[in-house]
């Protein structure tokens, strides 16, 4: 979020976290990390020591909203983080900042059929915040497929005119039918600020644009018997699709996930060149394997954190932990150039509304 923000100028004044792995991953890269950085609960924080700042972002954990989650909701035991990010915001009184971003897992929209997004809706909106909100999938920016929910909270009392005549409707290209059938049925008992948005980008790389060049020799390449073992957990369906990659007479790349499907251990390949969404290594499940193949052979081995890195579209990170914590750490990212894009057309155009005479605050 900090890298995202910081390419259109925005500077960071506060930052929390519980996590002293993450900690150390973010000091490793932002030297300044000792004059802001408060590691500890949330829940914990004491409202009158936060800064002034015109912008409160919060990436609240998405175990109990995800599909591959218990489904707890804002009820959970680390999904509720959000009560205590609100009861900070709601403890600096009238320093609120102007503007809140949010961002979670499209499950969120559907999680206790939308009644945990509708109490986030209008919890901001008792805070103060008109709301906005929208999906926006990394892969139009990086070879990642990671769609993520945004929520976005302005301290306005005039909303801007509707994006819709009356009886229109309010699906877009950021805005898919089921985020746009709830705007529609939530049109009265939500205080909106919905804006148009330019179309997202044409995503320019692929999969094997952000690769390492990994010696053939390497010991990050598995043995045979592991990749047979590997081969062997796919479908008939995936594993036709490598055995006609390793018939092509050139290198190509795919990557593969494991899921349990009816009980069983399956190994998916996916070669669109586009990798899967980055996820939390728990229990090794969520590490995302490189299927290389061509000329008569395949190669496996496991994304490294440069190559993760540059799918998060961090690129320059500095990676000074080990493979599983800077794993877990962009697993729990949000994408930086998502955030640039929502800086640059979306935050950067209501500073300027709040703040007319360009006189920049911190986040």
């Amino acid at each position: 979020m900090r890298e995202g923000l910081a390419r259109t100028g925005w500077d960071v004044v506060f930052a929390n976290d519980i996590d002293p792995d993450k900690q150390e991953m973010y000091s490793s890269h932002f030297q300044d990390e000792n004059s802001h950085f408060n590691l500890g609960d949330i829940h914990a924080l004491n409202p009158r020591t936060l800064p002034n700042a015109m912008l409160a972002t919060a990436s609240f954990p998405c175990n109990d909203l995800s599909l591959a989650g218990g489904r707890a909701g804002l009820r959970g035991a680390q999904s509720s983080a959000f009560w205590g990010f609100t009861r900070a915001l709601e403890g600096m009184a009238r320093r609120k900042p102007p503007m809140v971003l949010l961002e979670n897992v499209t499950g969120f929209l559907t999680s206790n059929g939308g009644a945990d997004f509708l109490t986030v809706l209008q919890e901001l909106n008792r805070l103060g915040y008109r709301v906005d909100t929208f999906i926006i999938d990394a892969s139009y920016f990086v070879p990642q497929s990671r769609q993520r929910l945004f929520i976005v909270g302005i301290q306005n009392e005039e909303p801007p005119p509707a994006l819709v005549e009356e009886g229109g409707f309010y699906e877009s290209e950021i805005r898919p039918k089921a985020l746009a059938d709830f705007i529609f049925e939530h049109s009265n008992d939500v205080q909106w600020d919905l804006r148009n948005l330019p179309p997202l980008p044409e995503l320019r790389l692929t999969l094997s644009d952000i690769l390492e060049p990994v010696p053939a020799n390497s010991a990050e390449w598995w043995s045979k018997d592991r990749v047979d073992y590997l081969l062997g957990q796919m479908s008939e369906r995936h594993l036709a699709t490598a055995e006609e990659m390793m018939r092509r007479g050139v290198y190509s790349y795919g990557t593969v996930f494991r899921r349990v499907r009816n009980g069983r251990s399956m190994a998916e390949l996916r070669t669109d060149g586009i990798a899967g969404c980055l996820r939390t290594p728990r229990g090794g499940s969520g590490r995302q394997i490189l299927f290389k193949a061509g000329r008569g052979r395949c190669q496996v081995r496991l994304l490294n954190g440069r190559e993760c890195a540059r799918l998060m579209g961090a690129d320059h990170y500095i990676l000074n932990v080990p493979l599983n914590q800077a794993l877990f750490g962009f697993g729990d990212a949000v994408c930086v150039p998502v955030v640039e894009w929502i800086a640059q057309h979306y935050l950067d155009a209501v500073y300027e509304e709040l703040v007319p005479t360009r006189h920049r605050v911190p986040a």
